[in-house]
């Protein structure tokens, strides 16, 4: 028997070095838009395609206290539906979102459908180098990718021992293919509600460390 290829682990971001990581994604001067869809790649612990091509569409329960992006079995790589519990930082970003997306205000649904459109791009949506370049410039090219903060998102969340193996992976659409598959896209959801909001405050948390330390160094060097 063949042996299997072994796994592929993309370039990450280390977990100590994340409040450096916001600190330089927020002095970058690049588009607005391509900024959220990195954080929202991030924050949600989707693929970059899934992003790219999301739609107003898929978001349920945005108003209620269980907030909900249902992604359609076509637009999955492993082609079944996958439900991504939605924490408040979630929520939030999709108002800025929303206000910035001009297509949709002015009822052109041709674009304004996606969550993050191009209307000069092939796909109508924004391209996942936008998103890569911005690693580029904040000095990440060669040490770090995009998909690999899905890498860094199971690192964290398999570190803090709070939650279960099975949730991580179930999130992150790690998931058999066909009827155990359609089975699996709704397990364990109050879990992953859970711990969602728990990655949600923890790059929070980290965003702040490197704002509070970038100044105190700013504040600092005016004192010299």
């Amino acid at each position: 028997m063949a042996k299997p290829k072994p796994k592929q682990h993309r370039a990450k971001v280390a977990s100590k070095d994340l409040p450096e990581f916001f600190v330089k994604l927020n002095a970058d001067g690049g588009d607005r838009m391509s900024h959220l869809a990195l954080r929202w790649t991030i924050l949600t612990m989707v693929r970059s395609q899934e992003t790219r091509f999301a739609e107003w569409s898929e978001f349920e329960g945005l108003d209620t206290e269980e907030p909900m992006w249902r992604i359609p079995p076509e637009r999955m790589k492993m082609r079944s539906e996958h439900l991504v519990p939605l924490p408040p930082q979630a929520v939030k970003m999709l108002d800025e979102i929303r206000r910035i997306n001009v297509y949709l205000a002015a009822g052109n649904m041709k674009f304004g459908r996606f969550l993050f459109p191009v209307p000069t791009s092939k796909t109508g949506t924004i391209s996942e180098n936008r998103m890569l370049d911005i690693m580029y410039r904040i000095g990440l090219r060669g040490k770090a990718t995009v998909h690999g903060f899905r890498g860094l998102a199971s690192t964290v969340l398999n570190e803090s021992g709070l939650f279960e193996p099975d949730w991580i992976e179930n999130q992150l659409a790690h998931t058999p293919r066909g009827v155990r598959a359609a089975y699996n896209s709704a397990r364990y959801l109050s879990h992953r509600r859970t711990m969602m909001e728990w990655w949600g405050d923890y790059l929070e948390a980290a965003e702040k460390r490197g704002i509070n330390s970038a100044t105190t160094i700013k504040s600092f060097s005016h004192c010299g």
